[in-house]
């Protein structure tokens, strides 16, 4: 499968938001966003009238890229939202949030979600007691979620939960640092995600 292997900041750079790629390079002042607050490129300083077409795509490419998926990956998310009872852009968001490889970094077992996909294709995650090494995994209320009892003393999930202080964590987990495990307690509410999303946008594209 294709990925994208370029610079992690140039992506934040171009959707003009801090998407958290790069774990607690995000927090301090090296962030390309505090230095370099406009798109890459020779012309990025350039002010260009933004079309409708392209406030729909860049939210749809910001969601995408935070959350590290495909374009197929995320229209097939799409589709399954469509499919979901309820509105249909909060059940994308609840469908990428309950991913396993969210969830692991929602609990601060790692510093981004790049990291955390990593984490979990190492089988050093286990979702109710046993070995899950799929990215994709679906997570659902009440799932526990733990380290691996080897890899406890790894010392990139260690120094991840040390600095998970730094941001907060989500009211729909629960986690303690000491065990190293956490619970997905319950699905988020819309009024919990981040409010800068603007999920209707993408419903709004895919519908065109």
């Amino acid at each position: 499968m294709s990925r994208y292997f370029g610079s992690k900041c140039r992506m934040c750079r171009r959707e003009a938001s801090k998407l958290f790629l790069k774990g607690e390079k995000c927090f301090s002042d090296k962030c390309a966003i505090e230095r370099r607050n406009y798109p890459p490129g020779i012309h990025g300083q350039r002010r260009r009238k933004v079309s409708d077409y392209g406030l729909h795509l860049r939210e749809k490419q910001k969601i995408k890229r935070t959350y590290g998926l495909l374009e197929s990956q995320f229209r097939n998310y799409f589709k399954k939202a469509e499919r979901m009872q309820g509105v249909t852009g909060e059940n994308l968001l609840l469908l990428l949030e309950r991913r396993l490889d969210n969830v692991v970094f929602r609990l601060g077992f790692s510093c981004s979600r790049t990291e955390a996909r990593q984490v979990v294709s190492h089988k050093q995650i286990l979702v109710n007691g046993q070995v899950v090494n799929v990215a994709s995994y679906m997570v659902k209320a009440g799932d526990k979620v733990s380290v691996r009892e080897r890899n406890k003393a790894n010392l990139r999930i260690k120094g991840a939960l040390d600095n998970a202080t730094r941001r907060e964590i989500p009211s729909w987990v629960e986690v303690d640092p000491v065990a190293m495990a956490g619970t997905f307690v319950s699905y988020p509410d819309r009024s919990d995600l981040p409010a800068e999303y603007n999920e209707n946008l993408i419903v709004e594209l895919y519908s065109k």
